[in-house]
């Protein structure tokens, strides 16, 4: 490509690679990925805490209650004056708004934060799910963090639950409709490297 600004939005289970896949691409690029770095970019642009961006994020882990009902991203940002202005909500709205001003600024990878919704209908925005078998994504968990196999199905699990839930609560989408996405990669049947090698193939001819 002619040196055009891009962006993978990378969507993944746990235990699949995404984020290694990810950093892989930034290598072979040399451009910047993103994920938790966003609350402390959200945090300057809003005036919010970070603290509260961080705590936000984890409680949203801990907590079932956006599987009730949906608060699907529009665009908007509440007003300081609002008592909402430091609701989860704002929070997810002030993190969508960089992940917006970084697109007009220089080409990234973001990992999860529903950037494919986000940035839907923005040029040159590749939307990426990355997933394995549920077998190698605990393989790969206990692997990682040094865990047994048991411990690591059961976190792969609640994450894959609580990334879907996210997802769904703040696009209205399903996570796994394939129409949601570009590509679809499977690394139980493709290595990181033939990952990467097809999400560049694909970035290559913009």
């Amino acid at each position: 490509m002619d040196n055009k600004r891009f962006v993978v939005a990378i969507t993944r289970t746990c235990g699949s690679g995404g984020t290694t896949i990810g950093r892989m691409l930034c290598d072979k690029y040399g451009i910047d990925l993103y994920d938790k770095e966003l609350l402390a970019l959200a945090s300057k642009d809003s005036g919010i805490s970070e603290d509260l961006f961080i705590k936000a994020d984890e409680e949203t882990k801990k907590t079932l209650l956006f599987k009730a009902y949906k608060k699907i991203y529009k665009g908007e940002l509440i007003p300081p004056e609002s008592g909402n202005y430091v609701s989860d909500e704002n929070l997810f709205n002030f993190q969508a708004k960089v992940l917006k001003e970084l697109y007009t600024r220089e080409s990234y990878v973001c990992i999860g934060r529903c950037a494919d919704y986000i940035l839907q209908g923005y040029e040159n925005v590749i939307r990426v799910f990355i997933h394995a078998d549920m077998d190698l994504c605990i393989e790969h968990e206990a692997q990682r963090s040094g865990i047994t196999l048991r411990e690591a199905e059961k976190l792969v699990r609640k994450m894959d639950k609580y990334r879907e839930t996210y997802y769904t609560y703040h696009t209205g989408r399903d996570w796994y409709d394939v129409r949601n996405y570009d590509l679809c990669i499977n690394t139980h049947a493709c290595d990181f490297d033939k990952s990467v090698q097809i999400i560049s193939n694909y970035i290559d001819n913009l």
